[in-house]
C-alpha cells in the first residue's frame, strides 16, 4: 500500500487515465508517463475551466467551469464544440455533466444546456439532442451526474431548495422515447432515499450504486430512507437497499470511486471502504485533498481530483506539491 509522489509544476485541476499515462484535460493535455516524466501540455486554455470529465472509452473529455457556466467537448485534442448550462444559481452548485456511452454504444453528452431542473441526453459526435420533447421538470438542481457502466441507467446526485442534498436515477433508454420520464423522482423515490443529506454517489456495476450521506437529517419521522453518516448499497432491478451502513467520518465529501466491492472515499484523505459495511480497509492520511460537505453552497473548497486506474490496482490523487500514486491492496 505504498505511496508515491510525482513532482509537479503546478497543481493539475483534472486528471484521467489513458493506459499508464496521466492526462490533464483542464491542463491542455499535460501528461505523465509511468515514470512520472512530465510532458508539456499541447494547448492553453484562454477560458478559466477548473474541472474535467472523461468518459469510459477515453474516446471524448471535457473541460469546464465547476460553479461557471462554460465548457467545451473534446475529443483528442480537437474542439467538438462549446457547452453552456444556465446561469440560474450557477454559482453555487457544481455543474452537471456526464460522458459515456448508452446501451447501444453510441456516445453521449448529459448535462442541462437550458434549465437547471432539465436533463438532456446528446449525441457526442453531433450534438443532436435525443431527448427534444414537451418537458414539465421539478424544481430540483441536478449535479454530479453518472451513468451506469452498460449505460441504461443516470445518476443524478443534486439537491432541492432547502436546501439539501439528493439523488435520483433515470432510465436512459425509456427517456429517448419519453423525454419526460428525466423529470420528477425517476426510479429512485425520495421515501426510500431521502432522511440523510446524500453527499455523493457511484456506480459499482450495471445494478448497483452506491450513495453516502452527511451529518444532516431531513425533518421528517416519516422517512424511512438512508440515515445521515451512512453508505447505501442500492439495486435498480429489486428497486430495494441491499446494505445501509454506518461509516466513521461524519463528511464522506463528494466524491465516490468504484472500485469492485470497494469505494473510495475522500473525507479529507483517500480511505478504501467496504461498500457492504462501511468498513475502512485502508486509508492514506499523509495524501491531503480538499474536504467538499456537497454539491452546493457558497464554500468554494475545490472538489478532489482524483483517479482510479481502470484495473483498479492505482489511484492518482492530485495534491499542491505534485501527484500522489497510491498502490491500492
Amino acid at each position: 500500500m505504498s505511496v508515491e509522489w510525482i513532482p509537479v509544476k503546478a497543481a493539475p485541476k483534472s486528471l484521467a487515465w489513458q493506459g499508464d499515462e496521466l492526462v490533464s484535460t483542464v491542463g491542455g493535455g499535460r501528461r505523465w508517463d509511468r515514470d512520472g516524466v512530465e510532458r508539456a501540455a499541447t494547448c492553453a486554455w484562454t477560458f478559466p475551466f477548473d474541472a474535467g470529465a472523461a468518459s469510459a472509452s477515453g474516446r471524448y473529455c471535457a473541460a469546464y467551469q465547476e460553479r461557471g457556466t462554460k465548457g467545451v467537448l473534446l475529443e483528442g485534442e480537437r474542439v467538438v464544440r462549446e457547452l453552456n448550462r444556465s446561469s440560474y444559481q450557477a454559482p453555487e452548485y457544481d455543474y452537471p455533466l456526464a460522458l459515456g456511452a448508452l446501451g447501444d454504444g453510441r456516445e453521449v453528452v448529459v448535462h442541462c444546456p437550458d434549465e437547471y431542473n432539465v436533463l438532456q441526453i446528446e449525441d457526442a459526435a453531433s450534438g443532436e439532442r435525443l431527448t427534444a420533447g414537451d418537458r414539465e421538470p421539478r424544481d430540483v438542481f441536478h449535479s454530479r451526474l453518472s451513468l451506469s457502466p452498460d449505460g441504461r441507467h443516470l445518476l443524478s446526485v443534486g439537491w432541492y431548495w432547502q436546501p439539501f442534498g439528493a439523488a435520483m436515477v433515470y432510465d436512459t433508454a425509456l427517456a429517448l422515447s419519453d423525454p419526460g420520464t428525466l423529470d420528477g423522482d425517476g426510479l429512485l423515490p425520495l421515501s426510500v432515499v431521502l432522511n440523510g443529506e446524500v453527499t455523493a454517489g457511484c456506480w459499482l456495476d450495471a445494478d448497483r450504486l452506491v450513495l453516502a450521506t452527511g451529518t444532516e437529517e431531513w425533518d421528517d419521522e416519516e422517512q424511512v430512507g438512508l440515515p445521515p453518516r451512512h453508505l447505501g448499497v442500492w439495486s435498480v432491478s429489486e428497486r430495494d437497499w441491499l446494505h445501509r451502513s454506518p461509516v466513521a467520518d461524519a463528511e464522506p465529501g463528494v466524491l465516490l470511486l468504484p472500485r469492485g466491492d470497494q469505494v473510495i472515499l475522500f473525507p479529507g484523505c483517500p480511505r478504501l471502504l467496504d461498500a457492504a459495511t462501511g468498513v475502512v480497509v485502508a486509508e492514506w492520511p499523509e495524501v491531503a485533498v480538499p474536504l467538499r460537505s456537497g454539491c452546493f453552497g457558497s464554500d468554494r473548497v475545490p472538489s478532489p481530483v482524483a483517479a482510479l486506474h481502470p484495473d483498479g490496482t492505482r489511484l492518482a490523487v492530485a495534491g499542491t506539491d505534485g501527484i500522489a500514486l497510491v498502490t491500492l491492496p
